[in-house]
């Protein structure tokens, strides 16, 4: 048999590494993809390709027996004398035989039944065996397309890193990762060091193929699968599943494995569809073939996600442990087709390992120095599953085009395609870039920040920034000027800012801007501007109330240490009330009553502002707590991931001071605490707690009180939990005291999945409350009930909530509608 390429220049480049290879077939002559080859009496190895094509390296010669197996094949031993290296082995699988005993028919119960609670009951005992361990991991990720459009929406979408066909076929995505980690079961910790990381075409081979990403663990009741779905095999599983023995066949040992097919109770649940192998007696996981849709994992763009374990027997520890994972994907959406592979293999178990006291920390990834940097024969020492044809191609076309592709010649002449100015631009916006220089230059077009209000009618800008690039860590600078021109009150506001940051470590950044702008009398925005501008043109409402100012500002922020976030603001400006200039809108003006006025304390008041004008200097200076945040270290740049486990804090301290009347000047103290919680199959609870307080109740400037965000909207585009869902935008405001809370449960299938007929729908129940306190005002409640995932298909992003408030003994009650992802 002809070698491949691959293996060609594996043995020139090191002829003394000991190896046994071959193709591994099925009796068609079909190449089998994933088939876990290792020595017997070990638990791992390797793995083939997706050409069928194994390495597997040892370090003697002589008599060995080498196991082939792999999921719905017969497993085999086969007993070799090796006299000399490379060693050729070539296998042919036979299907495994399913076959369901007369005792399982004449069983009264279900017998998979009774094979699944055993498992759910074994749990404990099973993942204990492997509560701590230490293991190599190698990953590799693939993606590919299929007759790519040349444009999407008017725009030329490239060659894709030029891995693809005459056909716009080929390989888009091809990375791989070799790893050690760490992992403790009590308390739950995991620990990652990336040895080596490469990305086919680029130049800093940071992957992202991680290890915790990949663990799959069907013995959790939820399982993180693209979503959090319900495990086959979880403490409630018989809510959402239905399973039936197929049959069953024994193992290389000898052992019982019972092939049960998951068949779930509701279509569109968050539950896997296929097939468990479980080891009779043991009750542990022998292997999974699963697969879940879109609409399941609620990824619409997805149309199946296939994921297939294997496991192993560890005499070491009398367990049954992962050794080899895959999941395949296809993606049909706007035209664009994806398929892809994420492969992994775990090597070189050690389960009693000797942890010490600082072994795991909240840095939970790290690469070890020059892991992206590895040569050709490093990684053919190295990569434990061979690459095919097609992915050795890929990497020496992308390494030869990346050079290229570097060059100032290449980028130039790209430039100078992205760089050609059209009768458009003026209007859209236009860039010119200098690739090779690391610079761009940009003018924002007047479609960019076109809006309408009734101060300014329709408003829109006109600017010019810069950016330079300064290294690949995240250094850079940027400037520009800005001019907004109303054409209603016929005023041009002009502006200009600066900022810096050095590195994505800390990510230390530093502004400064100034000019003149309008801003919003509730600094936290209720209310966006296309929002606004859609109300008023279409139904004359002008719910956003705005004043000018002209200012000069500077601002720092910096994660100061891991989890503290520190930032800072100073502003000197000059506050000027304004006053409404157009009454235009679209809806006819005999039908419809003018626009409310543009002081918030009073609508009817079209003559006298909320505000006087006065000139007013601003100090913030806050700090943002994530309590045990985990984070990744990659070679450039540091990436946070939070903690679930506890909540976020945030405080901050305001100081108005320098007014020319004293009353204006006001210290007020903020803090904010919030939380994610994931409640397995149970949903997702979450919390947001909001409170301030003055130190002295005085008569400050309206836009420096204390106010809530409320909504006025029947679709909500905002599904942040800062917000309440019928109170008016400007109805209650303090500059005393106040406490806000957001509570809200979803519950996904735990409840409305239990009802019959209803459960058929997939819909998720949502329940929430909402409260304010303020020292000088009526409490103000909602409680909210809703039903989300609604939609067609794949296609389920609308929510629909039922919210009744309760305001000094005044209740209301109405819908809400808003995007739920």
């Amino acid at each position: 048999m002809k070698y491949p390429f691959f293996l060609f220049l594996f043995l020139i480049s090191i002829p003394l590494f000991s190896q046994i290879q071959g193709k591994i077939t099925d009796k068609k002559g079909e190449p089998l993809s994933f088939v876990s080859i290792y020595l017997d009496k070990t638990i791992t190895g390797t793995t083939s390709n997706d050409n069928g094509d194994y390495v597997l390296n040892i370090k003697r010669k002589g008599k060995q027996i080498i196991v082939f197996q792999i999921l719905g094949y017969k497993t085999i031993k086969k007993v070799v004398n090796i006299t000399s290296f490379p060693f050729r082995l070539d296998i042919i699988l036979e299907e495994e035989s399913v076959r369901l005993s007369e005792i399982s028919i004449s069983t009264k119960d279900n017998p998979a039944n009774r094979i699944i609670r055993n498992v759910i009951a074994n749990k404990d005992k099973n993942t204990d065996k492997f509560a701590k361990y230490t293991a190599k991991f190698y990953s590799r990720g693939l993606y590919k397309i299929k007759d790519a459009p040349e444009k999407f929406l008017g725009r030329n979408m490239g060659d894709f890193g030029g891995g693809l066909d005459s056909t716009r076929s080929g390989i888009i995505y091809l990375s791989e990762t070799v790893s050690e980690i760490k992992y403790q079961k009590k308390p739950k910790k995991f620990k990652e060091k990336i040895i080596a990381s490469k990305v086919s075409g680029r130049d800093n081979g940071i992957s992202f193929n991680r290890a915790e990403d990949a663990n799959i663990n069907f013995y959790q009741n939820s399982v993180e699968f693209g979503n959090d779905l319900v495990s086959p095999i979880s403490n409630n599983a018989f809510s959402y599943y239905k399973f039936k023995l197929v049959g069953t066949f024994y193992d290389k040992n000898g052992k019982l494995i019972n092939k049960i097919n998951l068949i779930p109770k509701r279509k569109n649940d968050r539950v896997f569809n296929g097939a468990i192998y479980i080891v009779e007696d043991d009750w542990a996981l022998y292997g999974a073939d699963v697969s879940v849709t879109g609409a399941q994992v609620n990824i619409p763009v997805v149309d199946v996600l296939h994921l297939k374990q294997d496991y192993n027997y560890s005499e070491q520890n009398d367990a049954w442990v992962l050794i080899s994972q895959s999941i395949d994907f296809k993606v049909n959406v706007f035209g664009f087709k994806f398929d892809g592979r994420f492969s992994s293999a775990y090597s070189k178990y050690n389960f009693t390992p000797n942890y010490k006291e600082n072994t795991f920390t909240n840095e939970v990834l790290t690469f070890e120095n020059e892991a992206t940097q590895k040569d050709t024969v490093y990684w053919n020492k190295l990569r434990p599953v061979p690459l095919t044809k097609e992915e050795v191609k890929d990497y020496k076309i992308k390494d030869s085009i990346k050079v290229v592709r570097k060059s100032k010649k290449y980028l130039d002449s790209v430039n100078k395609k992205q760089n050609k100015f059209n009768v458009l631009s003026p209007i859209t916006g236009y860039t010119y870039r200098n690739s090779f220089e690391k610079w761009s230059l940009s003018f924002n077009g007047l479609i960019d920040e076109l809006s309408f209000n009734t101060i300014q009618g329709f408003n829109a800008s006109l600017g010019l920034s810069y950016f330079k690039r300064q290294n690949e860590k995240g250094k850079w600078w940027r400037a520009g000027v800005k001019a907004n021109y109303g054409f209603s009150d016929e005023q041009v506001r002009p502006t200009f800012y600066f900022s810096k940051k050095w590195n994505n470590i800390s990510r230390p950044r530093m502004s400064i801007s100034g000019g003149i702008t309008t801003a919003q009398f509730n600094g936290r925005e209720p209310i966006s501007k296309f929002d606004n501008m859609l109300r008023s043109l279409l139904k004359r409402r002008n719910y956003m109330k705005i004043y000018e100012k002209s200012f000069a500002r500077i601002a720092y922020s910096e994660e100061i240490k891991n989890g503290v976030y520190f930032s800072s603001t100073l502003e000197y400006a000059n506050r000027k009330p304004l006053f409404n200039s157009t009454n235009y809108s679209f809806g006819r003006q005999s039908k419809n009553a003018p626009y409310t006025s543009n002081n918030p304390l009073n609508l009817a008041d079209y003559t006298n502002a909320a505000f006087a004008e006065h000139k007013i200097t601003t100090l913030n200076v806050g700090a943002t707590f994530v309590f045990n945040q985990k984070y990744l270290s990659y070679p450039d740049r540091k990436f946070n991931v939070g903690n679930s486990k506890y909540p976020t804090l945030s405080v901050n301290y305001r100081k108005t001071f320098g007014a020319s009347n004293s009353d204006l000047n006001s210290d007020l103290f903020t803090a904010n605490l919030r939380q994610n919680i994931n409640a397995g199959n149970y949903g997702n609870f979450r919390y947001n707690i909001r409170g301030g307080l003055f130190l002295k109740q005085k008569n400050i400037a309206f836009m420096d009180y204390l106010q809530v965000n409320g909504n006025e909207l029947l679709f909500v585009s905002d599904n942040s939990l800062n917000s309440f869902g019928l109170l008016d935008y400007y109805q209650l405001f303090t500059n005393d005291k106040y406490a806000e809370a957001h509570i809200e449960h979803n519950f996904k299938g735990a409840v409305l999945g239990k009802i019959p007929l209803i459960n058929k729908l997939n819909l998720h129940l949502v329940g929430g409350t909402k409260t304010l306190f303020m020292a000088d005002k009526n409490a103000y409640t909602e409680y909210s009930v809703g039903l989300g995932n609604i939609g067609f298909g794949k296609w389920r992003f609308l929510r629909i909530d039922y919210v009744q408030s309760n305001y000094a003994g005044i209740k209301n009650d109405g819908f809400l509608f808003r995007l739920s992802f």
